[in-house]
């Protein structure tokens, strides 16, 4: 029996008809908005939208004037904006039980060799998206508003938006969490064969460049965000070419596998 009839024995006997995967993706959906409520109902009750804003606003409020405090420009910005930073808290403590929910849908179509493939890149994933915004709060935050503060004349009184604020915040979240992902983009491109470890290496140097602009155009005019964004980038992509060495070894199917051997 050839390797091909081999994987497809693997799935044999699993399908299903369409409306059970469309019933199995309701069930699924379901089960995830119930855990996002749960989690924003706890929020709710402990420690509270106003509490989580005050969290999310404390690298800021640190590097007020004394006495300074933040400002609502919008009639509804103090119900609004902390009801958004409960809803977002709910879904990002949920993630990993939604994500389990779209792995739990998907891997029974999916090979063991994809499998090996798919799931250590879906946790991984996640885990860096949330080391960089936490490396975005608790580092580069202090940075940022220090600089910024030190710049405002001594006639002037800081009262930022606190809507403005959870703007600015979300946007550095997301481009913090976006650029730890780059061993994720390397390790996918190379798996795809879309570019080869060799070139990828050889795009060292364009990288760096890239990175650094990047880091210029998102961050704040300040040396030390834009070094903050720029070189864990950096690294980041030499530890995306080690991983995609890896996974290229490990996530081959088993026809390319004998090929190879051969």
């Amino acid at each position: 029996m050839s390797e091909t009839q081999n994987k497809e024995d693997e799935l044999a006997g699993t399908e299903q008809p369409f409306v059970a995967h469309l019933m199995e993706l309701r069930d699924r959906l379901i089960k995830s908005m119930v855990a996002i409520g749960v989690v924003a109902g706890a929020l709710a009750l402990f420690p509270g939208p106003g509490a989580l804003y005050d969290l999310l606003a404390a690298p800021l409020v640190a590097h007020l004037p004394q006495g300074a405090t933040m400002i609502a420009t919008s009639v509804i910005s103090p119900f609004m904006v902390p009801l958004k930073i409960l809803l977002m808290t709910a879904f990002l403590i949920a993630l990993p039980f939604v994500l389990w929910q779209v792995w739990a849908f998907v891997a029974p179509g999916l090979y063991s060799h994809e499998k090996r493939l798919v799931l250590p890149l879906v946790v991984s994933s996640t885990v860096l998206f949330f080391i960089g915004v936490a490396f975005c709060y608790f580092f580069v935050f202090g940075q940022v508003f220090s600089f910024i503060q030190g710049f405002a004349p001594k006639s002037i009184t800081a009262a930022p938006d606190i809507e403005a604020y959870l703007g600015f915040v979300l946007t550095m979240f997301l481009a913090f969490g976006l650029a730890f992902e780059v061993p994720i983009a390397v390790v996918v491109l190379a798996r795809l064969g879309l570019v080869s470890v060799d070139k990828l290496k050889s795009f060292r140097g364009y990288f760096i460049v890239a990175a650094f602009v990047i880091a210029a155009i998102v961050t704040p005019p300040d040396v030390v965000s834009q070094l903050a964004l720029a070189v864990p980038m950096c690294l980041l992509y030499e530890i995306g070419i080690w991983a995609a060495q890896l996974f290229i070894r490990n996530t081959q199917a088993p026809e390319d596998t004998q090929e190879s051997a051969s």
